[in-house]
């Protein structure tokens, strides 16, 4: 299948005016159904063999302006998944405790264990986005952020963490539609916040601020993924997609590992069995 989303794995110069949202590579909404209902069926027995396998974990960051899709692609992508084998964590303002350790103390925490998977909705990004829109660091500050984000992610890298890091992208003009639409949703009416407004206002800083932290944060153990969000249905094949390819290339090595397991539980089993019969 062909990649469907601009992968940034080094880094390069990137310009979010260039990125169209609205794009759909030629999918339709009903042939996008199917495909994704395959997926979902992969993932999920991905997801199993990675869980008990345990050799490995896999770290999905989401990222995006208010309405992008955070929630949303969490509940579809994790759909078919063990609720065991799989933890989502949020970051939101730091609290005063968080406050007083270095701005990784309480991402670190987070990741995920051998045999996991682990979505951060909004991350350790938020330090080089809102500390940078609203001027709470100073420049320095924040490429020196950029590195240390860069050896936190080639850490998790080098202890079996798959990372995949996804940027959804919306416009404007559908940020406002869905802000508008959640006014009339009782069930979305719980989301309604007027800082989401207030911070609408800086649209064009953080547009500013996420192609400098993606252009020097993309990596080839931490890819970044650009998915054009305005249609829902694509952001969740798109989604879908990458994080099964990101998982297909272990899976053999999974198999043979549960297998040699299984193999030596079995004698364990027989063994006991045998010294029960000579017993009786």
């Amino acid at each position: 299948m062909m990649a469907l989303l601009t992968k940034i794995d080094k880094s390069e110069k990137v310009s979010l005016k260039k990125f169209d949202p609205a794009d759909t590579k030629d999918w339709t909404k009903e042939k996008a159904a199917e495909k994704n209902t395959a997926l979902l069926d992969e993932l999920r027995v991905l997801q199993e063999w990675m869980y008990a396998a345990s050799t490995h974990s896999m770290l999905i960051v989401l990222q995006g302006m208010d309405t992008s899709g955070k929630d949303g692609s969490i509940e579809h992508v994790m759909s078919t998944v063990n609720p065991q084998g799989c933890n989502v964590a949020g970051f939101k303002v730091p609290s005063q405790l968080e406050q007083k350790h270095d701005f990784l103390w309480r991402v670190h925490a987070q990741a995920p264990s051998k045999g996991m998977i682990t979505i951060f909705n909004r991350s350790h990004y938020e330090d080089v986005l809102v500390t940078k829109v609203h001027n709470l660091v100073d420049n320095k500050t924040i490429t020196k952020r950029y590195d240390l984000i860069n050896d936190f992610e080639k850490l998790l890298a080098a202890s079996n963490t798959i990372i995949v890091k996804f940027y959804l992208g919306i416009s404007r003009d559908e940020q406002e539609r869905r802000l508008i639409a959640r006014e009339t949703m009782p069930e979305k009416a719980w989301k309604l916040s007027v800082d989401d407004w207030k911070e609408r206002q800086f649209w064009s800083q953080y547009e500013e601020a996420y192609e400098a932290a993606l252009s020097v944060t993309g990596t080839e153990y931490a890819p970044w993924y650009l998915v054009p969000a305005n249609h829902k249905w694509f952001r969740n094949l798109a989604l879908a997609q990458t994080v099964v390819e990101a998982l297909q290339p272990y899976r053999k090595g999974w198999e043979e590992s549960l297998k040699e397991l299984g193999e030596q539980r079995l004698k364990e089993v027989l063994k006991l069995r045998g010294e029960e019969q000579r017993e009786e």
